[in-house]
């Protein structure tokens, strides 16, 4: 949808504002559902699809996904994991290398939810043996991707001659099975499409090298789990690879303005109200650090759709202060809805979203694993 006419239509004004208190998360239930048509209509195979879930961190959402024939996921955190398998997903890679008492949470989580097969990723031999030493005392056989560093600059190991002796050692390591490679190219965020498919390409080259070298060296061949959001686009149209876009379900101002080529849908949103009139031209709202995420500069942290000629002033805990100009006509009470330029840590700030269907408040979805553990 062109940004000028989303603005214009108010698509996001709610009915019942009145009842909702600020500040709050809010989702459009309607726009989820055309996000997740429009994410399988960009692949030859539903397959292929291995969503992150850090976006929406919700049982609810997760089932919409599997309603629309998505069973596999990939997660961050434990308690990821674990709201995917009580929403009932069936194959979950945990995309973090699990040590210490999070690799004692994970096996427990394998242990209790069964019908859900867990992964994880490793990128050392020490890491590996002490994964394959505490599944193989649990009598369970976990089965792992090589985290590789394709210019991220995090984790992972380079995609060379010392990633395929770890692939080929975690072979020999009881309690693991080496099943594929995970390639995560964060990084690669050109606002140019082409440019950005130039700069995938020449980050993917060395995994494909990788996943054909061990093909040669008598291995299955290894499944590779590949890029996120900016991506996704140059990723999807290519053979036999998982994609693991997350933000698309709810999209953000950041995506919206730096990948023009994706028509996903803003689905969430933040209320805001004036609370107060400190000057003759600035206003003051109830939207601070713990209600958007903050890690952008003060100008690049959200983008009020029915006030876009605001200017950001401060911002403190629980208030952000903005120059409305001579002459405004805002008032205390008015209510702002800001559009979130980076959505997924602003999701996390929320304990629930309220759900909006038709302009008006139906339900609300518990962020359950915004938590740092829900059980286990």
């Amino acid at each position: 949808m062109n940004i000028s006419n989303e603005i214009k239509n108010k698509w996001y004004q709610l009915d019942d504002i009145d009842s909702v208190d600020s500040p709050a998360l809010v989702v459009y239930r309607e726009r989820v559902l055309a996000n997740i048509k429009t994410l399988i209509s960009m692949i030859d195979d539903v397959d292929r699809l291995r969503p992150h879930v850090k976006t929406h961190k919700t049982i609810e959402v997760s089932k919409l996904m599997m309603d629309a024939g998505i069973h596999k996921f990939k997660c961050a955190t434990i308690a990821e994991a674990e709201m995917l398998a009580i929403a009932g997903a069936a194959d979950v890679l945990l995309a973090y290398q699990p040590i210490g008492p999070k690799l004692k949470r994970f096996i427990s989580l394998i242990q209790k939810y069964a019908t859900t097969t867990y992964s994880c990723l490793v990128d050392n031999l020490v890491c590996a043996k002490n994964i394959g030493d505490e599944a193989s005392a649990n009598n369970i056989t976990i089965p792992v991707y090589i985290d590789l560093n394709v210019g991220m600059n995090r984790t992972g190991i380079m995609p060379d001659d010392t990633a395929i002796e770890l692939y080929k050692a975690c072979r020999s390591i009881k309690g693991i099975q080496p099943i594929g490679l995970h390639a995560y190219d964060g990084h690669i965020r050109n606002a140019d499409i082409t440019q950005r498919t130039i700069e995938c390409d020449r980050a993917f080259e060395p995994v494909l090298q990788m996943q054909q070298t061990l093909t040669e060296n008598g291995f299955r061949e290894p499944i590779i789990v590949a890029g996120g959001s900016p991506t996704f686009p140059v990723h999807a149209i290519r053979k036999n690879r998982e994609c693991s876009p997350g933000t698309f379900i709810y999209w953000d101002k950041g995506y919206q303005r730096s990948c023009e080529e994706q028509h996903f849908l803003t689905a969430a949103l933040v209320i805001t109200r004036i609370i107060s009139l400190p000057s003759a031209t600035n206003l003051c709202l109830d939207l601070g650090h713990k209600s958007i995420a903050a890690e952008n500069t003060l100008d690049n942290r959200v983008y009020f759709l029915n006030a876009p000629d605001l200017k950001f002033i401060s911002q403190s805990e629980e208030h952000l202060v903005v120059d409305a100009a001579e002459g405004h006509s805002y008032k205390v009470g008015d209510v702002l809805y800001g559009l979130p330029i980076h959505i997924c840590p602003t999701v996390a700030l929320y304990e629930r979203a309220l759900v909006i269907e038709n302009n008006r408040v139906t339900s609300e979805w518990k962020i359950i694993a915004r938590d740092r553990k829900i059980n286990l």
